[in-house]
């Protein structure tokens, strides 16, 4: 029986090509995002997988609930949640970020990640068998901020809580919680790197990026374990990036 695997923010990026790769090892994929011309173009890059896009806006509570619903109905079970989705602002001091724009990111980036890891934890918990994988993408702002972030670092050590309450709480239903951090990976989402941005220590710099394959294999290595063993949390990046002793 093939293994079912939930993949959010899957139109683009880190999620769509974690998804691809999940397609390859022959799993049935749910692509969530919120354009589905663009998860089925996704989707139409792994002819003859099987894949299933199913759009949905994860900081809508109510989205999410149905989306897990059809889940449900259609597989009966859920192996793998990734819980990518994820959004960032350009770089503003504290005192310039407004409610609105703060909002937007909590909105996403923690409450979006904890409705679909709760109902993903659910449907593990109920299942039979029991059990599944839950992989958090946190980031490496997740343990060392970057300069003018502060919305998007205080989300993503949010994201850091959530893998740490879930793992505890998810081991007496052999649900196994996990994260992967990840630093400067070449895609639209990071172009800004490559050209220059600013340092701890006031200067615009370019950093360097490291290919999307790194980031696939990573997440791939994570996600082939059985149950019985975990990563807790792991950190692939740019060797050379301004990470250790950032600032």
């Amino acid at each position: 029986m093939k293994k079912v695997a939930l993949v959010t923010g899957a139109s683009s990026g880190i999620g769509q090509a974690c998804a691809l790769a999940l397609l390859k090892e022959d799993w049935q994929v749910v692509l969530v995002g919120r354009r589905a011309d663009a998860l089925e173009q996704a989707l139409s890059r792994a002819a003859g997988a099987q894949g299933l896009a199913l759009p949905a806006d994860v900081s809508d509570e109510n989205q999410v609930r149905a989306l897990f619903e059809q889940v449900r109905e259609r597989f009966g079970r859920l192996d793998l949640l990734f819980n990518n989705a994820g959004i960032s602002l350009p770089t503003t001091l504290p005192g310039d970020v407004s409610g609105q724009d703060w909002r937007k990111m909590v909105d996403v980036n923690l409450n979006g990640a904890f409705y679909c890891l709760s109902h993903a934890f659910k449907l593990m918990q109920e299942q039979s068998p029991q059990g599944g994988r839950i992989i958090n993408n946190g980031s490496i702002s997740a343990h060392v901020p970057r300069y003018g972030s502060i919305a998007y670092t205080a989300t993503k050590h949010a994201i850091s809580g959530l893998t740490r309450a879930a793992s505890l709480d998810g081991r007496a239903f052999g649900i196994a919680v996990g994260q992967i951090d990840i630093g400067n990976v070449a895609s639209d989402m990071t172009e800004r790197m490559a050209k220059g941005v600013p340092q701890a220590d006031g200067t615009i710099k370019a950093e360097p990026r490291m290919d999307m394959s790194a980031v696939v294999e990573t997440f791939m290595s994570m996600a082939r374990l059985p149950l019985s063993a975990n990563i807790l949390f792991t950190t692939v990046m740019a060797t050379n990036m301004p990470y250790v002793g950032r600032g």
